[in-house]
């Protein structure tokens, strides 16, 4: 009752977005393909049917809607002749009915491996086959195109005919996403071209006049040589679409009249149309080059308080105005992009060791980076401390000089789960971006450390317990960096299901993305940075620490990642995380020769080691926790990550017997995995010592796929690498192949196939399992700094 209390004032009266929605969840359309744009930028996903059909260009804020006027048209025409119209959708709509709807799916063939797409349409009677690539500018390492807010769409064009074809592509869009506000009134369209160095794209930009967030679309293609390109300004698509149709049924193109169009009316909505024409030879290949790309430079979140700039516009200007050359610069660079995305798949791909599965799970899982809610922001060009909460107190030299250079990046927890940078979920989904973007995961865990050192006195009821507490506490890793519909970072801590400052995970998940950071970038300025916080929350987490044996206990509720399952006393989840983050600390203080703090936590280590054994292990696996009550025994899946983040970082050695590890991943095995719907599901959460899945809570008798991803890493870690991809290859086949939540990967899911919090971020650990694979075929660990570059 209190949760539907809150929901009715948020959603009724206060006409916001719930952080978590349970009354209205999203439903579960088995629709979504490759999602389109590059990091931070806003991101439209085409479904694997060429719909547009989700929308995320209001930071963090989704719209499901297919675009029915969002389609692609082919145009065939033999010696002056239209002999081919057709649009490219299955679709049947009551709009546009002058269309020639109703493709035969049967003709085409549809695949992604992110962040790339192919749709193949065989044209039936024409021998013409047409291959429609996707291409979004998602490369590792890259901090500049990786942020445009743009997508190609090529056309590879096969004429298998004896005589040449003319073959046109029109693509049409409307002037919106689908929403209320595309009749709201005031947008319109305008042609445009634009040349540089000799090279010319022209399209239609359609301008979308919002109060808050106002952005446009440009449609456009390449007029290379032998290509025509031509446009249609503006059309209705909700009427016929008549004009628009035999305008391209007469001569294969589109009448390109000049000039804008008169801003809509209240009620009405506006769409325009591209198109790119060729002369394919008998026998012969051509190839058209359009492009999609949308600017909204400046945004604001629900709040409304501040005004955030993209990141993209440290390479374009922040007017509005850089649609255009957003275009040409797609246009004119997705070869070079392409290239690159090539050298950095090919050799997983080529690995024949690796299975096809898990080479569409490493990359297509990749998606979330982009389509999570994903903000990618610059300070403002006057930022200054001020801009950067916390940064006055808490000594960290290279933060606002990180900011500068590689701006703020946050992601939600999951598209139904709206909070930015959930950090006891961003413990698992940070391989991903430490292995391929590691200065966003400096950036971020900065902003992190900086929220740390402060507090927030404001009282809040939290929806569980009914409590009242502040919001936040200082020397606390925060839940999270706010909710994308008040103003994230400003105000952290979106999360009010439990008080987090009494939970147990996340200043040790802090510690230990510190040290796994550095381990795999050597950034010694970011350690020395870090470490004073380090300090700061292990200092905080030790009075968990209630009867000084070396170990945290546990509070007897749910007090960490899984907040719906209790747990009570000493701990395999937490107890293990907190002797990874002894052991780090330990480390760190060597490096930087802080004898004292090394004397500390070497001791709390040894007494701590010794109470896990002696409270936890039962001979073949850590008990879910020291409580003694029925279900303390259960097996978790999770009981060994500690171990995967030392493992990660070549400490695997140092805190757990190697042979209990072992032992606990073999009964994981054999229980949760083998022993639960037959081994093709992956791990449940809790397995009870009778082989029956633990239904003490919703939590336990779940299996939570990036848990299960990290827990195959693990294995592999560990040398059980064929159970390692035996236990993820079940997440896979059931998210992606049972159930068809392909680009909307859920949180959770039970042997019911039941699911929870569809497109989660926790399943990008996927990177972390090939982090291990890479350590398991080049078993030497990687140079670190010298530790005597790191004294103070």
């Amino acid at each position: 009752m209190r949760y539907f209390r809150w929901w009715y004032k948020k959603t009724r009266l206060e006409k916001k977005y719930p952080f978590i929605d349970l009354i209205r969840a999203v439903p579960l359309r088995q629709i979504y393909g490759c999602p389109l744009g590059g990091i931070g930028g806003g991101t439209i996903t085409r479904g694997w049917r060429g719909e547009f059909c989700r929308w995320q260009l209001n930071p963090g804020l989704y719209h499901y809607e297919t675009v029915i006027a969002d389609q692609f048209t082919v145009c065939l025409r033999r010696k002056g002749q239209t002999v081919y119209q057709q649009v490219l959708s299955v679709e049947k709509p009551s709009t546009l009915q002058d269309w020639n709807w109703g493709y035969c799916g049967h003709y085409a063939f549809y695949h992604a491996l992110y962040p790339r797409a192919w749709t193949v349409y065989e044209l039936p009677g024409q021998n013409v086959v047409l291959t429609c690539r996707q291409v979004s500018p998602v490369i590792p390492h890259d901090y500049q195109d990786s942020s445009l807010p743009v997508a190609l769409l090529i056309w590879e064009v096969e004429n298998e005919n004896d005589e040449d074809v003319d073959v046109s592509i029109m693509f049409s869009l409307q002037n919106g996403t689908g929403t209320k506000e595309d009749k709201r009134g005031g947008h319109w369209n305008e042609p445009f071209t634009f040349e540089k160095e000799g090279k010319q794209v022209a399209g239609v930009l359609l301008h979308h006049c919002t109060p808050v967030n106002p952005f446009t679309f440009a449609i456009s293609a390449w007029e290379k040589a032998g290509t025509r390109v031509t446009h249609f300004t503006a059309f209705s698509p909700t009427g016929s679409g008549k004009e628009v149709w035999q305008d391209l049924l007469q001569d294969g193109r589109l009448d390109s009249p000049v000039g804008r169009s008169t801003p809509t009316e209240k009620g009405e909505a506006v769409a325009a149309a591209v198109c790119a024409s060729c002369t394919v030879p008998a026998r012969g290949h051509r190839t058209l080059e359009l492009a999609l790309a949308w600017d909204m430079p400046w945004v604001r979140f629900g709040s409304k308080e501040k005004l955030h700039l993209r990141r993209y516009t440290r390479y374009f200007n922040s007017k509005g105005d850089v649609a255009p050359a957003l275009s040409h610069y797609a246009l004119t660079h997705y070869e070079e992009w392409e290239k690159k995305i090539d050298a950095w798949q090919k050799p997983v791909l080529e690995n024949s060791h690796l299975p096809a599965w898990y080479k569409s799970a490493l990359f297509n899982e990749l998606y979330f980076l982009t389509d999570g809610g994903t903000i990618w922001v610059e300070l403002p060009p006057d930022g200054c401390a001020e801009d950067v909460q916390g940064l006055a107190g808490a000594g960290l030299s290279q933060h606002l000089p990180v900011l500068r250079e590689y701006g703020r990046f946050a992601y939600l927890e999951g598209q139904e789960y709206r909070m930015y940078n959930t950090y006891d979920v961003h413990f698992y989904a940070s391989f991903a971006l430490v292995m391929l973007w590691p200065k966003l995961q400096i950036s971020l865990q900065y902003d992190i450390a900086a929220s740390v050192v402060n507090e927030d006195v404001q009282p809040r009821q939290y929806l569980m317990s009914g409590r009242t507490a502040q919001v936040k506490l200082k020397n606390v890793v925060p839940h999270d960096i706010g909710d994308p519909d008040d103003e994230p970072w400003q105000r952290v801590n979106a999360y009010m299901i439990h008080d987090t400052a009494h939970w147990k995970d996340l200043n040790l998940k802090f510690v230990l993305q510190v040290y796994r950071d550095y381990h795999l970038t050597h950034n010694s300025q970011y350690l020395r940075d870090m470490w004073p916080v380090c300090q700061a929350v292990m200092e905080s987490e030790l009075k968990f620490d209630t009867d000084n044996d070396g170990l945290i206990e546990n509070g007897g509720f749910a007090d960490q990642t899984y907040d719906a399952w209790i747990v009570t006393g000493a701990s395999a989840y937490c107890g293990g995380l907190w002797l990874a983050a002894v052991c780090m600390m330990c480390k760190m203080a060597d490096m930087l020769g802080d004898g004292e703090i090394l004397q500390k936590y070497t001791a709390i280590l040894e007494k701590g080691k010794e109470a896990f054994e002696r409270l936890l292990w039962n001979g073949k696996y850590y008990n879910y926790d020291s409580s003694g009550s029925v279900t303390s025994s259960s097996i978790m899946s999770d009981q060994c990550a500690g171990q995967w983040f030392l493992g990660a970082c070549g400490l695997d050695q140092e805190v757990f017997p190697k042979s209990h590890v072992v032992s606990a991943l073999k009964t994981i095995f054999e229980n949760n995995v083998m022993g639960f719907a037959g081994g093709t599901m992956g791990a449940v959460n809790g397995m009870t010592s009778d082989g029956v899945p633990d239904a003490s809570s919703v939590q336990s008798n779940e299996v939570w796929i990036g848990v299960v991803y990290a827990l195959a890493a693990t294995m592999i870690q560990e040398g059980l690498v064929q159970e390692g991809f035996r236990t993820a290859e079940g997440c896979y086949q059931t998210v992606w192949e049972q159930l068809g939540m392909a680009f909307q990967t859920p949180e959770a899911y039970c042997e019911k196939k039941i699911f929870r919090s569809l497109a989660y971020m926790r399943p990008l650990s996927i990177w972390s399992m090939q982090l291990a694979l890479e350590r398991h075929q080049h078993p030497q660990n990687p140079p670190r700094q010298n530790p005597s570059t790191l004294e103070p």
